[in-house]
């Protein structure tokens, strides 16, 4: 910590694989922009969460929603097209810069999901679009409950990620940096000690050229 007349400035170590992530992603990011542009168009079932997340979240009128995690910002433009106040952030600043190119009406930040630059409950809803796969597993705790700090009280929070299919978290070889898949009952049992409440969930199982079933769980958050 340094202190610089009256403002206190705070330092953080920023672990290694936080770092090699948002490289990862740097190098890639064109490639993957390109890649998942239009993905939602033939995803039914995936537009229907996030059409239910919508309807939830704009009926707690709590605060605006961020997508963490958000990549190229596809996710969050079309959260925006559903009625959402949304921003994205995400780690890379190569994909925040696709991101405000691509949108330019949606705002769009550099910052880490774990640590994130917001006071307490002034989030309305958060979308983890396929972006916690990469947290090591020891830390999921920890981002659930910063979720949890963010969010306002009855606020909204919507993970998407890799199901394990009945097995164990397992890491897997993801094509961009390594990633782990997660049985959807233990999510749902840590959201439920860093203070939330299960909403509903949908498995999708994978589709041609998919390898893995898809989970998503719609969660609130609890009063304190």
């Amino acid at each position: 910590m340094r202190r610089r007349g009256s403002l206190v400035i705070e330092f953080r170590e920023v672990p290694s694989y936080l770092r090699e992530t948002a490289e990862a992603y740097d190098a890639v990011s064109v490639l993957y922009a390109d890649l998942v542009r239009d993905s939602l168009d033939g995803l039914p079932l995936d537009r229907a969460v996030l059409a239910a997340f919508a309807d939830l979240t704009r009926g707690t009128a709590a605060g605006p929603v961020a997508e963490l995690g958000c990549g190229p910002g596809y996710v969050t433009a079309h959260l925006r097209g559903l009625g959402l106040d949304v921003f994205g952030i995400d780690l890379s600043p190569a994909m925040i810069g696709l991101a405000r190119e691509a949108y330019p009406d949606v705002r769009f930040e550099v910052g880490s999901m774990d640590a994130l630059a917001l006071a307490d409950g002034t989030l309305g809803g958060i979308v983890c679009w396929y972006s916690v796969i990469h947290a090591p597993p020891r830390d999921m705790p920890s981002y659930l409950a910063e979720f949890r700090r963010v969010l306002a009280p009855g606020g909204t929070l919507l993970l998407a990620f890799f199901e394990s299919e009945g097995g164990p978290v397992a890491a897997f070889d993801h094509k961009v940096t390594t990633a782990y898949r997660w049985p959807v009952d233990a999510v749902a049992g840590l959201a439920g000690e860093a203070g939330f409440a299960e909403v509903g969930r949908m498995l999708r199982e994978p589709l041609e050229g998919e390898r893995y079933r898809r989970g998503h769980l719609l969660m609130r958050a609890r009063d304190r």
